[in-house]
Parts: C-alpha cells; sequence; structure tokens
C-alpha cells in the first residue's frame, strides 16, 4: 500500500493527548501520515463512552476529514475500544485496512464475547496483542480467526498487557519497534 493516511482512534481511558497515543502517533508516522482523533465524550471530558452508533459516526466523520486533506489509501488504525469501533466504522465506510492494538474481544467487566463485527469485516486488519491482555485471551482470537472472512494477520507481543508493554525488566523500546515493522510489513503486503 503506498503513501496510506493512518486514521487514530483512541481507546476508552487514554485520549489522543495521553502518552501513549503520542508516542504511537509519532511512530505510525513513519509509515504515512497520521490523523489522531478523540471521541465526543473524551472531547468534553466525560467518563463514560457515548453509545456506540455515536463512537461510529464520529469515527467515520473522523475519516472524512482525513480525506479532504489525504486523497491516498486510508487505515484505521485504533486501540483497545477505538480499534473495536473502527471495525464496526470501516463496515459503513469503507478503508483499505485495520491495524487494531490490543482489540477487546473481550468486554470489561461481563467477559461477553464480542467477536460478531470482526466476522462481517471486508477489510484487510491486523491484530497486535500481547500475551498477558485479558480482554483478548491469544486462545479465543486463534479460534475466531479461521472463522473470518477477510485477510487477517495476528503480531503477538510475547508479555505484554493490554498496552503492549512489557516487563518493567525488560526494554520496551525493541518491542516497539517490532510491532511497528510488522504494522510496515502488514501495509506493504496489501
Amino acid at each position: 500500500m503506498k503513501d496510506p493516511v493512518i486514521v487514530f482512534a483512541p481507546g476508552a481511558g487514554a485520549p489522543s493527548r495521553s502518552d501513549w497515543m503520542k508516542g504511537w502517533t509519532h511512530r505510525l508516522g513513519t509509515l504515512g501520515p497520521v490523523v489522531p482523533f478523540d471521541y465526543r465524550y473524551q472531547i468534553e471530558r466525560r467518563p463514560r463512552p457515548d453509545p456506540l452508533p455515536a463512537l461510529v459516526a464520529r469515527h467515520r466523520q473522523a475519516v472524512a476529514e482525513a480525506r479532504l486533506h489525504h486523497p491516498g489509501p486510508v487505515v484505521l488504525a485504533g486501540k483497545s475500544m477505538g480499534s473495536r469501533v473502527g471495525c464496526h466504522a470501516s463496515l459503513e465506510e469503507p478503508v483499505d485496512a485495520l491495524v487494531c492494538f490490543g482489540y477487546p474481544l473481550r468486554a470489561a467487566g461481563s467477559g461477553q464475547l464480542r467477536d460478531e463485527v470482526l466476522l462481517r469485516l471486508r477489510t484487510p486488519i491486523l491484530f497486535v496483542q500481547g500475551t498477558r491482555d485479558p480482554l483478548c485471551p491469544l486462545p479465543l482470537l486463534e479460534a475466531l480467526r479461521p472463522r473470518m472472512t477477510v485477510r487477517n494477520d495476528l503480531h503477538v507481543v510475547d508479555g505484554g498487557d493490554h498496552s503492549l508493554r512489557v516487563s518493567k525488566k525488560l526494554p520496551q523500546a525493541p518491542v516497539d519497534d517490532d510491532v511497528l515493522a510488522a504494522v510496515a510489513s502488514f501495509l506493504a503486503s496489501l
């Protein structure tokens, strides 16, 4: 894929101004222009996420705004909730690829499986998942992937948590470099 714009959605608990989002915005910027955005509840500093239809509408608005300035391919990248909402948005707003950092396959609290949108996807997707992520146990994801009808790749962060952070005893930079290389390889292969 040549010269993609990456529309980058935050997770539920950390807006685009968070250190995690700023760090990954910078890293992803080596692959193409990155357009981070926040959902309405984050802009208004409300504690609870908006209902899914409102989140999807804001996501689609961010894509439309990005397309005004970047006519090439569009990649939706997202952290946790932002990756799940990006998957929903891609069903209504065709894009070229999805990159999910810490996809929340299980709902926090209830543990409900959130696989329906993944089974309906028409867009190639890369999952970037930590082995210690309680919201996406890898055996559940591995059982789901063969049932998906689109290309779906997986990059595993050994020892990574929901934010892909490894043990404090290990350096994070090489892990982040490997993740970025996996994203670059995925996008180049499309």
